[in-house]
């Protein structure tokens, strides 16, 4: 790392005090910098030597932060965003840019939109990376901290302090196994809430999705049967099964291409999603960021036109 000073202190520092304080483990905060352990030691040293605090103070076998590293941490964060907004705000040529764009997204977007926007961008920014995370209770969190670049999410879920951009609007279906003779008549609610289902819930804290969310609040009840870490595999989990599950019409229509399933409408007043993708404040003049947000909802426009 290139040694960069300001009043003394490299700031190379701030972005290792930032991964220790997160992490509680020199050897974990060294393998998420990509540093040896020793090289993440001795910049604890430092940051001890620099602030004259222990900054994480072990106990058994665990380390925790300091009250005095504790006290840093919204200021730091608070930094780190600034100077990231500083250096993102440079002029972004997407020919030469080597650039990392970290979206958390579902794997719902991920197949009806970002697959297809990135294919596309092959040409156009040919050494632009991509790191897609998955969906969880922390994501809006994460954002807020300036650790990611794009939140695509529905608006009920989205972070209240940042700004947001309206991308699609969508419908849900019922989809089933096309063997399935609920699906040989029209559904009724009766036949929904009585079914057993597949449900959807994202990451280690289980975020339930839009559609148990709606559900939940119109009090309508049904039988879980099994709970999905993601979209992609309910279909599995229907097939040569009397299971019922709700799905974005999209992502049905797509997986009705692959899979033995067939699809209804609700049979009940149910609202459409408003994805969204929300990025934050401090990225506002990122011109980086605004050719991507331009790209993601040119590529929603296109596909919602004319559907799958």
């Amino acid at each position: 790392m290139t040694d960069v000073r300001f009043k003394g202190l490299d700031l190379n520092l701030l972005v290792a005090l930032d991964i220790l304080l997160e992490e509680r483990s020199v050897s974990r905060a060294a393998e998420r910098m990509n540093i040896s352990q020793p090289a993440m030691s001795g910049a604890l040293a430092r940051l001890r030597d620099y602030f004259r605090d222990p900054i994480l103070v072990s106990e058994g076998k665990r380390m925790f932060p300091s009250a005095y590293a504790e006290s840093l941490v919204p200021q730091l964060r608070a930094s780190l965003r600034g100077l990231d907004a500083l250096v993102s705000s440079t002029s972004f040529d997407p020919m030469t840019s080597r650039r990392t764009f970290k979206i958390i997204a579902s794997d719902f977007i991920i197949v009806t939109l970002l697959a297809r926007v990135i294919a596309e961008l092959a040409e156009a920014a040919p050494a632009v990376q991509f790191d897609l995370i998955a969906t969880d209770t922390d994501s809006t969190q994460i954002l807020a901290e300036g650790k990611v670049d794009l939140l695509v999410m529905p608006d009920s879920m989205n972070h209240p302090d940042h700004p947001t951009q309206l991308l699609f609007e969508e419908r849900h279906v019922v989809v089933g196994w096309n063997r399935n003779p609920l699906f040989e008549r029209e559904l009724t609610e009766a036949d929904f809430l009585s079914s057993g289902h597949v449900v959807v819930a994202f990451g280690r804290g289980r975020l339930a999705s839009f559609a148990d969310q709606q559900l939940a609040r119109d009090g309508k009840q049904r039988r879980v049967e099994v709970i999905s870490g993601s979209f992609g595999n309910v279909p599995w989990l229907l097939i040569g099964t009397p299971r019922l599950a709700l799905m974005h019409e999209q992502m049905a229509i797509a997986a009705a291409r692959h899979f033995p399933i067939s699809f209804a409408p609700v049979p009940f007043d149910f609202p459409l999603m408003r994805e969204t993708m929300q990025y934050h404040a401090a990225r506002e003049t990122d011109d980086g960021l605004r050719w991507l947000r331009d790209r993601l909802a040119a590529g929603a426009s296109a596909i919602h036109n004319y559907r799958l």
